[in-house]
């Protein structure tokens, strides 16, 4: 079995694991599952004088994200969950007298550190383009710099939409004090998590592991070798600005044992494949998935987890596979239960279309109000196949307005969609766009108007500083009884002030990234190229050929894809997911056409991931890594995107049978015949895994 283990050298004292509503951040819904089982065992650094913990696994580490957030976990310690909150007074004075040495400043970095962000072509980081701290693009000149100082990198990891974000930028970031300590004693990075997928994936198993949870901001300290040292959410100036000054002193005291201890990782070493794909063992992961999902289900609310409830698509994609082969009924209320609380409830914008990444309660009232091209394109495919599936024309409905709304608001002239919608406007307010004062509401609608939107969605106090989401609480049929109106004059009210409001939000300002990235446009291919087979309709067939062309003609170019473009040049990192969910979409367009071209392209991209990300027994997640540990994984658990070696096997297994390709049914079996024990442990991460092991046996 491979192991892995990270160390964090700073004393308890910086310790914060606490629920994820406790700190806030953008959460990534990836802070533990149930297999990982993490010791924190106190270690002595050297001499003793500088305490440190290290986290120990005491199970398999095999590359999973450590899904699924539990966000009312208890804990035996605020400051550090597992070790006796009862430090010697040594150890205490030894703390203290250490600590004090960060008062004395350090030499500033040679001039000429200026701020590289300027202009820059990721809406994101042009956003830190005129903050005082000198942001560095995240390139070898920073290491080399870093070497030559001996400094260690600080790389923030955000992206465009993330509401916490630009809460961190507008209180640290942009405040002088904080500025100078980050220029004069580290090299500041700031990284597009968006462009930098793999990087982005490496940085959060290392917060994740030493933490216990995740999300963004993400900000990471790392030795000028590329060694993670340290890292840490969203924290307040006052707090953030301690920790850097206490980071600094730790380094100047001994930052050769610290990079000793950040360097004190095991290579995972990964067996080999067994022959062939187990017909047994496969089965017992579709049950024990099925198990663990009906019990992590919330049968009332629906959803899955603790506190926040994300749209989980790969495993609702798989209980509805499952549901399809087995009509159980306790699977047909879990998915019932959540595709109706996702679709009426406050994940879905009932005004303006689309879904929103999450919500931060479990009933689903209260978004977290970033929308993301990734998050609609699988809804509206998840919707389109429990509409048929389960019979349900009001979940088809759903799709068809999720695939209007990515039609209308995210795509593009070259055909390709934009990336995401911010969380807040152009005010900077969270949600700002999408609210409602009450006040706003009775100045722009007729008393009959407002009576009726009121009843329908609930308009009592409101839940969110700037105002009301539109939520529905009644179906117009009782809105109608309770106000003693006849149901169609009732119905036709309501339409027209939800078209009053929909003229006036048009009018307000909403911050839009228009990166358009290989992989997130390669899943909206694939939904509209299931729409256009499903309903016939040319209109989806139009946008899904616009999406191929713009994918096969601009991304690729016959032997490699790049993740995005800037002014014709390679912008950002291609990564794992690019490849995977690019072939998944340009096989359900060549499944739309029946030509043999499009099947033939979709395997020469599949083929080229395989070359590319393959190494050995374990997969890499990027082309290019300035990290010295960049990790290599067995394989990889479902997020909030589905698992890119998992989805790769699967298409190449299909497009095998297609063109009769020996070698890409080896590769997905190579990679798919292996640790049946570990997936069995946390069988709920690994859906898309399953799945692709099924369709090796079909």
């Amino acid at each position: 079995m491979a192991s892995c283990r990270y160390t964090s050298v700073l004393p308890p004292l910086f310790w914060r694991r606490r629920s994820c509503t406790s700190w806030p951040c953008c959460c990534s819904g990836r802070c533990s599952i149930p297999d990982a089982r993490w010791q924190v065992r106190p270690e002595t650094t050297g001499t003793g004088t500088i305490p440190g913990h290290r986290l120990v696994a005491t199970g398999r580490i095999d590359g999973s994200a450590r899904e699924w957030c539990r966000h009312s976990r208890p804990r035996t310690n605020d400051r550090h969950p597992a070790v006796s909150d009862r430090p010697g007074l040594l150890l205490r004075l030894a703390r203290t007298v250490l600590f004090a040495a960060a008062l004395l400043p350090l030499p500033a970095l040679a001039a000429g550190l200026v701020n590289q962000l300027q202009s820059h072509p990721s809406p994101y980081l042009a956003l830190h383009g005129e903050d005082p701290v000198a942001w560095q693009t995240w390139d070898q000149a920073v290491f080399a710099r870093a070497r030559e100082k001996n400094r260690l990198v600080f790389v923030s990891v955000g992206y465009f939409s993330c509401h916490w974000c630009h809460v961190m930028q507008r209180e640290s970031y942009r405040d002088r004090e904080i500025a100078a300590l980050l220029n004069r004693d580290y090299l500041p990075v700031k990284v597009d998590r968006e462009l930098q997928p793999a990087l982005d994936s490496a940085l959060m198993n290392f917060v994740q592991q030493t933490q216990g949870r995740g999300g963004w901001p993400l900000n990471v300290f790392i030795t000028p070798e590329g060694y993670p040292l340290y890292a840490v959410l969203y924290r307040p100036p006052a707090q953030f600005q301690q920790l850097l000054e206490k980071l600094t002193a730790l380094w100047r005291e001994d930052s050769g044992r610290l990079v000793a201890l950040a360097r004190a990782e095991i290579a995972p070493d990964f067996a080999d494949s067994a022959e062939s794909v187990d017909p047994g063992a496969v089965a017992m992961l579709g049950e024990a998935f099925e198990q663990m999902a009906l019990g992590l289900a919330d049968t009332v609310q629906g959803g899955f987890g603790g506190q926040s409830r994300f749209p989980h698509v790969p495993q609702l994609e798989y209980l509805l596979e499952r549901y399809q082969r087995h009509a159980e009924a306790s699977v047909r209320e879990v998915l019932v239960t959540t595709l109706d609380a996702m679709a009426g409830r406050g994940l879905h914008d009932h005004l303006g279309g689309g879904f929103f990444r999450y919500t931060v309660d479990p009933g689903w009232e209260q978004p977290h109000f970033e929308k993301m091209l990734y998050t609609n394109a699988q809804l509206a495919r998840l919707y389109l196949r429990a509409g048929r599936i389960l019979s349900r024309p009001d979940y088809t409905a759903v799709a068809r307005s999720t695939l209007g709304f990515l039609v209308e608001r995210m795509r593009t002239g070259s055909g390709a969609m934009v990336a995401a919608f911010s969380a807040v406007d152009a005010a900077g307010r969270e949600g700002g766009y999408y609210l409602w004062a009450e006040a706003a509401l009775r100045e722009l609608l007729s008393d009959e108007h407002y009576q009726v939107l009121s009843a329908t969605w609930a308009l009592g106090p409101a839940a969110f500083e700037h105002g009301h989401l539109l939520v529905e609480a009644l179906p117009i049929g009782e809105v109608a009884t309770l106000l003693e109106l006849e149901p169609g004059w009732a119905a036709e009210l309501l339409a027209e002030a939800m078209a009053q409001l929909r003229v006036t939000q048009r009018k307000r300002s909403l911050p839009v990234d228009d990166k358009l990235l290989a992989g997130w446009n390669g899943l909206a291919l694939a939904a509209f190229a299931e729409a256009a087979r499903e309903t016939g309709e040319s209109g989806y067939t139009e946008v899904a050929q616009g999406l191929r062309d713009y994918l096969a003609e601009v991304l690729w170019n016959g032997r490699v894809l790049v993740r995005a473009l800037a002014a014709g040049a390679a912008l950002g990192t291609v990564s794992l997911e690019d490849y995977a969910y690019v072939a998944e979409g340009l096989l359900a367009f060549a499944e739309l056409t029946g030509r043999d071209a499009d099947f033939e392209l979709a395997a020469r991209v599949a083929q080229a991931g395989w070359e590319a990300f393959r190494v050995g027994n374990g997969w890499r997640l990027g082309t290019v890594s300035l990290l010295a540990n960049t990790p290599l994984y067995e394989m990889v658990a479902d997020s909030s995107l589905p698992a890119a070696d998992a989805v790769l096997s699967r298409i190449s297994l299909r497009l095998s049978r297609q063109l009769g390709d020996p070698v890409l049914a080896a590769n997905a079996l190579g990679a798919l015949a292996r640790a049946y024990p570990a997936v069995t442990t946390a069988a709920f991460s690994y859906a898309s895994r399953i799945r692709a092991l099924e369709t090796a046996l079909d």
